[in-house]
């Protein structure tokens, strides 16, 4: 990288961006219907089962975030103006951005249809520093599709993923190599990318807090507790992470889980509980566009003992609805119970683009 992004230690410093649209689905909407703009906008559905896909920065203001039952949502902002998701035309603009980022470099690595990956350590444009190349990147981006992204710069994927949000909105910042260890060692750990609240909880509960408390803990002692991922943390701690940008990834399978602070015994709980799950899982085979075949429910009792449960359709699940519903029929026979939940989990596999699915008809309703 230029001097300002690298501290010389290497000939080739590797140069990776990323980038994050701004609000993606909600922007859009507003872009394309001005009445909106300037209003809390929730992408998703209304009705009683609903779930937040996407809120504005408006939105955001009052707690209204993705995943959000609608009916939390409507209650934290009564303004909040719901509109139907339009997955056609978000994945039609999600390509145009895509040609942009071709425009740099072929190591790009998509995340959903908003955020990708790139590394543009070696650049088409020849552009010397990675600060630059997203301050090109996202003009262009406001100049095609007029709408705002934000962008994270450093010298691997954990570190450009945390930096892309230090400034949003429409903006960027750059983690250097100089600065990556101390970074990490001021962040608290529930801040990490890939740290949720059930790992965070255990982490506390542990005495680690901040990225400083991760680091001081020895490996074999996140592996006791971690199990595979104490590795992962151990390196992340000192803003090690040697991933490289994959192009080419297949996406095999998508789930979601969540441990609960209070064990469930309730069946009504647990479906509320699965809902919730099954339309973050739904999300994320649209923003791929992806869609399966075969649900397999996760569940974890009080005692730790934790099962599978796995049903496959003939046909694709073409929609959320048809995914809970088969969630539903593996999580119903589980009860009543006599010792508690203490996770769920609903993972989506099989997965193949729409266009490719037999019986498909390429539209992947949400709500």
């Amino acid at each position: 990288m230029a001097s300002s992004e690298d501290n010389g230690s290497s000939a080739l410093q590797r140069k990776i961006i990323h980038v994050d649209m701004d609000a993606f689905y909600a922007s859009v909407e507003q872009r394309d219907n001005p009445e909106l703009r300037g209003k809390p906008v929730a992408v998703g559905g209304s009705a009683a089962r609903g779930v937040v896909a996407a809120a504005s920065y408006e939105a955001r203001v009052f707690g209204v975030h993705s995943a959000m039952p609608s009916v939390t949502a409507k209650r934290k902002c009564p303004d909040l103006i719901f509109v139907a998701p339009r997955f056609e035309v978000y994945r039609r603009v999600s390509a145009q951005i895509r040609e942009i980022f071709a425009e740099h470099t072929d190591l790009i690595e998509p995340l959903s249809l908003d955020e990708a990956y790139l590394d543009v350590t070696v650049n088409r444009q020849d552009i010397p520093a990675a600060t630059m190349v997203a301050e090109v990147i996202r003009a262009r981006i406001k100049e095609v599709t007029g709408l705002n992204a934000s962008a994270g710069i450093s010298y691997c994927k954990f570190l450009a993923k945390m930096a892309s949000d230090l400034n949003k909105p429409n903006g960027q910042a750059v983690i250097t190599p100089r600065q990556g260890p101390d970074f990490v060692a001021a962040l608290p750990v529930k801040k990490f990318h890939g740290v949720g609240p059930a790992t965070a909880a255990k982490m506390e509960r542990l005495g680690i807090i901040t990225g400083a408390d991760l680091r001081a803990k020895s490996p074999d002692f996140l592996r006791q507790h971690f199990g595979k991922s104490g590795g992962w943390y151990d390196r992340i701690s000192r803003g090690i992470d040697n991933r490289p940008v994959e192009p080419h990834r297949e996406r095999k399978s998508i789930g979601a889980e969540d441990t609960f602070p209070i064990d469930i015994f309730d069946l009504e709980k647990a479906r509320q509980e699965l809902a919730l799950l099954a339309a973050k899982v739904w999300r994320h085979c649209e923003a791929r566009g992806l869609v399966g075949r075969t649900v397999t429910l996760k569940v974890k009792y009080a005692d730790f003992q934790q099962i599978t449960r796995s049903r496959t359709r003939g046909n694709m699940i073409m929609n959320v609805t048809d995914l809970l519903g088969l969630g539903e029929a593996l999580l119903v026979p589980l009860f009543p119970t006599a010792k508690g939940i203490r996770l769920i989990g609903v993972t989506v596999s099989s997965l193949e683009a729409p266009g490719e699915a037999p019986g498909a008809d390429g539209q992947l309703p949400l709500f």
